[in-house]
């Protein structure tokens, strides 16, 4: 069997600090200079906290589902919003 290392495509500089400058931005209230590891660390947090909402968000609505408190007009109209 042969030792060879596989090929590994390398990222430039310029490419990570465009990739950086792009997560920043999609970062609110993101101040314009911090280092490259705090702003992925920020997108991680973010990212989680995103995801918690989401979780909490969908359970909220499953309660309103099944409690029968909303008509079943708007109920449709939920159900269509959530498949897209």
């Amino acid at each position: 069997m042969s030792n060879r290392r596989a090929r590994v495509s390398r990222i430039t500089e310029d490419e990570m600090n465009d990739l950086i400058l792009k997560l920043q931005a999609l970062l609110p209230d993101s101040s314009s200079m911090v280092s490259a590891s705090k702003i992925v660390k920020e997108t991680c947090n973010y990212l989680k906290k995103l995801h918690k909402e989401v979780d909490d968000l969908s359970e909220r609505l499953s309660q309103l589902l099944a409690s029968g408190a909303i008509t079943s007009t708007d109920a449709d109209a939920i159900r269509t919003l959530l498949r897209q």
